[in-house]
């Protein structure tokens, strides 16, 4: 299994501290003790582990398809008048990452980045109404070839403390390109047009990178 680059100093931290505390109670001689240690530090070991995780995903959807661009769970889905940026009335998606979820972040749609910037802010929990606007967050936006912009927001949770992202202002990226990591669970907001076709609904556990869930107009 492949890990990600973002989790190697917290990593290399833990696997120390687990094995320095699991030395310092072996010298103990308590047998209990030892036992108890041993397999609480274990299944904290392979939580920390698998959060890092990094699987190797391709994408074979149509240029007008939309991907997750995140694993997790369809929390919204409504209409809302986007401020920052595009400045008119879209279709909010967002999806919930548990800490459990692969937290690698991949661009929905091809495009040129047209807009990217930081916001700092609070750390309310993910599902809360104001998390999109009040929270620690990016904002990118990324133009397709039809000039349709799809804006997507990383946004900070509770837990997560933060945010990474790769994108740059002028580049061109390809669909399912990997643009950023967010620690500890949070959310991924993405605004996409009114026209376009819907194909997830709240519930559903869409697979970053593989599950398409919107189509633009063609």
């Amino acid at each position: 299994m492949r890990f990600h680059r973002e989790g190697n100093t917290i990593m290399w931290v833990t696997t120390i501290l687990v094995l320095a505390l699991n030395a310092g109670i072996y010298f103990t001689g308590i047998s209990w003790l030892m036992l108890l240690t041993g397999l609480v530090s274990l299944v904290f070991w392979i939580l920390i582990m698998q959060f890092f995780r990094y699987p190797k995903r391709l994408n074979g959807a149509d240029s007008l398809d939309i991907i997750a661009p995140a694993d997790g769970k369809v929390v919204v889905i409504e209409k809302v008048f986007e401020t920052e940026y595009l400045n008119r009335e879209v279709r909010q998606i967002s999806i919930f990452m548990s800490p459990v979820n692969v937290h690698i972040n991949w661009t929905p749609i091809a495009g040129l980045v047209t807009y990217y910037k930081y916001h700092a802010g609070k750390y309310l929990v993910a599902w809360h109404p104001k998390s999109s606007t009040d929270n620690e967050r990016t904002t990118s936006v990324v133009k397709h070839a039809n000039g349709t912009e799809i804006l997507f927001r990383q946004i900070a949770g509770a837990l997560a403390k933060r945010i990474v992202n790769y994108l740059k202002v002028g580049e061109t990226i390809e669909k399912g390109h990997e643009f950023g990591f967010i620690k500890f669970g949070s959310r991924v907001d993405i605004f996409v047009p009114l026209d376009a076709e819907i194909l997830v609904k709240i519930g559903d556990k869409p697979v970053g990178n593989q599950t398409v869930i919107a189509r633009l107009k063609a």
